[in-house]
C-alpha cells in the first residue's frame, strides 16, 4: 500500500533542550499526498525497541512536526522509536482525511517495523490533544480491519468531546483556549452526523471491545480531564487494559505541550518513567536481532 523514501541528512534538536534528534522522512501512500514525518530514536544494534505512530496536537487545525516535539521526545526518551506525522489539517481537510493518512502510515510503519525498531518490534499509537483524538480513532481503525497488531495507545491530554460541555472545560469556557477547541471541531466535522461517528468521535463509540491496551494520561489542572478520565473508563467497562493517571502537579497541558520554545516540558521527568513501564510491560522477551 505505501513506500518511503528518507532524506540523507539527520535533524539534531539543539542541545541542552531535552529533545531527541530526528530525522526526517517522507512517507508516500498510494493515492494521497505524500506524508512528511520525523523518525526519533535510534535502535541499537541487537535489540528491540517500541515503535510508536504519533500525532501531534492544534485542535485538529493547527500544528506540526515542530508542535509535536516535545510529547515525540519524551516517548524517544523512554526507549522508543518515534514515527512522528505531518497529517493534513482542516478545515481544508476535515474528518476522516487526517485519519486516512494515518492509518496509512501505521501500516507503513508495521511494515517497516523491522528495519526502524527491531524484528518483532511492538507497534504502538501514540496523540496529544486532537492528536489523542486520532490515535483513538486509528486504534478503533485497526481493530475494525483487524491490522495490524497493536501493542498499546498513549493518550496524553486527548481531545474527545465535540460538544466541548465537560465540567473541566466549562471552567475555561469563554477564554481563547476553548474557543480554540470548539473552532477546531466546528473545522474538523463535516457536518453534525459526524459527531456519531466513532472514528470522529471515538468516546461516543458503543463498541470499544477489543481495543489496544491504553495508557490515558492528564492532569489535575488539563481542562481534558474528564473526558480523558470518561474515556478511560469506558474503555475498562469494554474489557480493555487501562492505565489512568492524572498528574498532581501544574503541567499546563495541553498547551505546554503544544509549545514551540525550546526547552523540554517540566512534566517530562514525571511522564518518562510512566511510559518506560507501559512499554517496558508489553515488550517482547529480549533477544539478538542482528
Amino acid at each position: 500500500m505505501s513506500a518511503a523514501t528518507a532524506t540523507p541528512s539527520t535533524t539534531a534538536a539543539p542541545q541542552g533542550n531535552g529533545f531527541a534528534s530526528w530525522r526526517e522522512t517522507v512517507v508516500e501512500l498510494k493515492g494521497l499526498a505524500p506524508v512528511p514525518t520525523r523518525v526519533y530514536g535510534e535502535r541499537k544494534r541487537g535489540q528491540v525497541a517500541p515503535l510508536v505512530v504519533h500525532f501531534h496536537g492544534g485542535a485538529f487545525t493547527a500544528g506540526g512536526l515542530d508542535c509535536g516535539v516535545k510529547l515525540a521526545s519524551m516517548l524517544a526518551e523512554a526507549g522508543a522509536i518515534v514515527v512522528s506525522i505531518a497529517y493534513p489539517l482542516a478545515p481544508a481537510h476535515p474528518f476522516p482525511q487526517a485519519l486516512d493518512v494515518g492509518y496509512g502510515v501505521l501500516e507503513w510503519a508495521y511494515k517497516q517495523r523491522a528495519k526502524l525498531a527491531g524484528t518483532g518490534a511492538p507497534v504502538f499509537l501514540a496523540g496529544e490533544e486532537a492528536g489523542g483524538n486520532l490515535a483513538a480513532a486509528t486504534a478503533l481503525m485497526a481493530r475494525d480491519r483487524a491490522h495490524p497488531p497493536l501493542a498499546g495507545q498513549v493518550l496524553v491530554s486527548p481531545m474527545l468531546d465535540p460538544c466541548t460541555g465537560m465540567a473541566s472545560v466549562r471552567a475555561v469556557t469563554c477564554t481563547e483556549t476553548q474557543g480554540k477547541w470548539a473552532d477546531g471541531w466546528r473545522n474538523y466535522l463535516r457536518c453534525p452526523q459526524d459527531a456519531t461517528h466513532p472514528y470522529a468521535v471515538p468516546g461516543g463509540s458503543l463498541r470499544l471491545g477489543g481495543i489496544a491496551s491504553t495508557l490515558v494520561l492528564t492532569s489535575s489542572d488539563d481542562p481534558m480531564r474528564d473526558e480523558a478520565r470518561a474515556y478511560a473508563d469506558k474503555l475498562r467497562a469494554a474489557g480493555v487494559p487501562v492505565d489512568f493517571e492524572m498528574l498532581t502537579p501544574a503541567t499546563g497541558w495541553p498547551n505546554t505541550l503544544l509549545a514551540n520554545e525550546p526547552m523540554e516540558c517540566a512534566c517530562a521527568a514525571m511522564v518518562r518513567p510512566r511510559l518506560e513501564s507501559f512499554f517496558a510491560a508489553r515488550m517482547p522477551a529480549k533477544k539478538s536481532t542482528d
